[in-house]
């Protein structure tokens, strides 16, 4: 008995190591399935806006109405300091009391200029409400938690603003949430210093000493240590070295405690609005938010096979081509704008022709062998940017076979040393968004995306990267953009399959351009570029 048993387990191991191997390979598979492609709800991130409260950085008229604490203080108003002061409006009002001989000749005629006189007034009613609506939707996407006004409790002696302290370039501003919560003793006293600027009070408290007024060194002292509280909430800070966008680090100290915080100085960033356009509640005037664009080369019968598609459901949408043709073909119908470039000139370098005339609030790209199909809603995508902090949001593309294509990347950056940084791609994305459970949170999508025109725009196109190119344009636009993907809006990609004897000559010589025998040339530029440029070391990716 003990040999046969010995001998049973011997002639089926084999088959036991099959068994084996097949309950761990479909456990892998199962555990892969359920924690890497079904949904979880930790990976569902909300990116819609909310009604947040925008940070006030401008002088509110209850600061100079002290709390409780401070009540029974007294303090003398410096105008002159007041008046230096951000208000919560401004008036284009010339105010001039000065006359002097010649003065036009010499400094110009003042003048003012309403901006809304241009329009009719029974228009002016409709153009301010969507203008609102665009301003506070831009002022949603624009804000960041980086400008919130943040306040460091004095877990030392020492109470000051953390971040979100703004001045524009040579102007005034009071500088919140100063404070001084020390042990008694018979005199306390604090300093500030700046090295772009100023301070001053733009009131003074009695019992407090003020000294270095309009300096960049500063002082204040006093025996009773409300009353020099109550003087903080006066100081003023000058900008007096102009820069467009930088800061100026403060001292803030103590005889025995220092501290240091930023006041950030920049012009706000100009708005750029877009009218939307008139439309019916719930919808998108589509031809007044979005144009299409796209750069064709050698395949003019593709392109108007994508245009004759665009009109089937789009007939009002602007549509612009940036053309490198030899022999050029000019593409006749309404809302059609066509581009000449150099032959040959590139890829990337048509991108940016094109979307550089865009001037509708989005841009959606399109290759110039696509077909629209039902499958293809543009508005499906303009809502999803309409309502959440994306700049960028990628389709699907369906091929001929059916399969249905959206190329999700992950892009990073790990830092390196001296000899550059680390780039890591590979296949998938970060988030499912809420309310949009066909579109995810990603950093790279397919050549078909609706995106923020001035967004695109900042990142660009580096027309050096003429022919093979595509992932290139999202890692620049790394930490720019914020990148999404839908695969419930699909384009349809024409058929590239066809017998080489059946090819044309423009088709033989489009293939000679975008496949050529040896890509040595366009690999050594990618790498030049990603080395030098980019300051990468290497890169890995999973492909």
């Amino acid at each position: 008995m003990w040999m046969v048993s010995l001998a049973y387990p011997v002639r089926m191991r084999p088959v036991q190591k099959s068994v084996c191997a097949l309950i761990v390979l479909a456990a892998s598979l199962a555990f892969l399935y359920f924690h890497v492609w079904l949904p979880k709800l930790y990976n569902i991130v909300d990116l819609r806006h909310r009604p947040d409260h925008l940070p006030k950085l401008l002088l509110l008229d209850q600061l100079l109405v002290p709390d409780k604490k401070y009540a029974h203080i007294a303090f003398r108003i410096k105008e002159e300091i007041l008046e230096l002061l951000p208000k919560n409006s401004c008036k284009c009002e010339v105010q001039s009391n000065l006359k002097l001989p010649f003065q036009k000749e010499f400094f110009g005629q003042e003048y003012s200029l309403e901006f809304s006189s241009v329009f009719k007034p029974s228009d002016l009613a409709d153009i301010n409400s969507r203008r609102q609506q665009e301003y506070h939707s831009h002022q949603q996407k624009s804000h960041s938690p980086l400008d919130q006004l943040i306040i460091a409790q004095a877990n030392s002696p020492l109470e000051y603003p953390v971040q979100g302290v703004e001045v524009r370039p040579l102007q005034t501003i009071l500088i919140p949430g100063l404070s001084l919560q020390a042990a008694e003793r018979t005199l306390y006293q604090v300093n500030l210093t700046a090295t772009m600027g100023t301070f001053d009070v733009a009131a003074e408290v009695e019992g407090v000493k003020v000294e270095r007024e309009g300096q960049m060194h500063f002082s204040l002292s006093g025996s009773q240590l409300d009353n020099l509280n109550r003087q903080m909430q006066f100081v003023t800070y000058t900008n007096t070295i102009f820069h467009p966008n930088t800061a100026d680090i403060v001292q803030f100290s103590t005889d025995e405690h220092r501290a240091s915080f930023s006041i950030r100085i920049r012009h706000a960033p100009t708005p750029k609005l877009f009218d939307p356009g008139e439309a019916s509640e719930g919808t998108y005037n589509i031809s007044t938010l979005v144009t299409i664009a796209t750069k064709t080369f050698l395949r003019y019968d593709k392109l108007r096979e994508l245009i004759a598609s665009i009109r089937k459901f789009y007939p009002t949408v602007t549509i612009i081509i940036a053309d490198d043709n030899q022999d050029i073909e000019h593409m006749q119908g309404p809302h059609i704008e066509q581009y000449f470039m150099p032959f040959g000139k590139g890829w990337f370098a048509g991108r940016n022709l094109a979307i550089s005339q865009v001037t509708t609030k989005y841009v959606l790209w399109v290759d110039d062998d696509y077909i629209f199909s039902p499958h293809t809603k543009v508005e499906k995508l303009v809502d999803v940017l309409e309502k959440t902090s994306l700049d960028l949001v990628g389709g699907a593309i369906r091929e001929i076979t059916g399969y249905i294509n959206t190329y999700r990347q992950q892009i990073s950056v790990q830092p390196g040393n001296e000899r550059g940084d680390c780039l890591r791609i590979h296949q998938g994305y970060h988030h499912i968004i809420e309310g949009f459970p066909d579109c995810v949170v990603t950093d790279g999508v397919i050549n078909f995306f609706l995106a923020r025109t001035e967004k695109v725009l900042q990142v660009g196109f580096d027309p050096r990267l003429n022919r093979i190119a595509h992932l290139e344009f999202f890692i620049d636009a790394l930490g720019i953009l914020h990148v999404g993907s839908c695969s419930n809006v699909m384009v349809d990609h024409a058929s590239k399959v066809k017998l080489p004897w059946l090819k044309s000559v423009k088709e033989k010589q489009y293939a000679k351009f975008r496949y050529p025998n040896s890509t040595d040339v366009v690999v050594k530029t990618k790498t030049k570029l990603f080395y030098f440029k980019n300051h990468f070391k290497c890169m890995m990716s999973h492909q």
